[in-house]
């Protein structure tokens, strides 16, 4: 009975940073959302102004934080501009990591289609995206030149292999793979860059999820051929209503 009581009564006590650790994990937490808030911020700025235009202070702004707490996760400009690159970048890499866990048995064909239609569909939640690497396409920077080599060229690389070995057994067009490559950027590219002029001339809302998924039927259907069935094309639009951000 002593022991039992012992053991009761050493159980009541809390461990020491027993209390702490749920704290600690709430604040981690905390961190990692916030510094997600400021590099969406910070994407939505340097798309929208260029880096030279951007502002910290509007950052924030657009945050709802203090001033001292971007900088505080982000010293300056440029190291604020390149963490934002590769949070972009990354969120691809991830969703292609994922098809090596759970569509490990797609063929090669489907397996760029679906890596090709994971990009559209990132740059159609964030449409900030292509035009954050457009405003560095103006001028041959060193920004430019450091997100080709750090994050682009790695992530080009994993598909120029892929599309030269389909090219050869006549599953693609044949051109330069990365000319094939930049061709399915820019189709990626298209709603989101064209979006604003498009619901003026035509009242279609390029968010629209069957805007979405009817324009990516078709370029799937044109450029690999068969197109996905209408009941992929309809959770594509599910997936997408309303869109939301990560």
């Amino acid at each position: 009975m002593k022991r039992n009581a012992s053991a009761v009564q050493d159980a009541a006590v809390p461990r020491p940073n027993a209390r702490g650790r749920p704290q600690k994990r709430a604040e981690q937490q905390r961190a990692v959302n916030t510094r997600r808030a400021i590099l969406d911020a910070a994407l939505a700025e340097f798309a929208e102004k260029g880096f030279e235009a951007a502002s910290i202070r509007v950052i924030a702004e657009r945050t709802g934080l203090q001033h001292p707490l971007i900088t505080y996760h982000f010293r300056n400009k440029d190291i604020l501009w390149r963490a934002a690159a590769e949070y972009a970048f990354e969120q691809i890499r991830e969703e292609w990591d994922k098809f090596d866990e759970t569509h490990a048995g797609m063929s090669s064909l489907d397996r760029l289609r679906a890596e090709y239609r994971a990009l559209f569909r990132y740059t159609v939640a964030f449409p900030e995206f292509h035009r954050f690497m457009r405003q560095e396409c103006i001028t041959n920077n060193p920004r430019l030149k450091w997100v080709a080599k750090t994050v682009v060229i790695p992530l080009i690389d994993r598909l120029l292999p892929q599309i030269a070995t389909l090219q050869k057994q006549g599953a693609l067009p044949k051109l330069e793979p990365i000319l094939f490559h930049y061709m399915m950027v820019s189709l990626t590219a298209m709603l989101s860059e064209f979006g604003p002029e498009m619901r003026v001339t035509s009242k279609l809302a390029a968010d629209d999820p069957h805007v979405v998924a009817s324009y990516w039927r078709a370029v799937e259907k044109m450029v690999f051929g068969a197109g996905p069935s209408d009941a992929e094309i309809d959770a594509l639009a599910l997936r997408l209503s309303p869109l939301s951000r990560r």
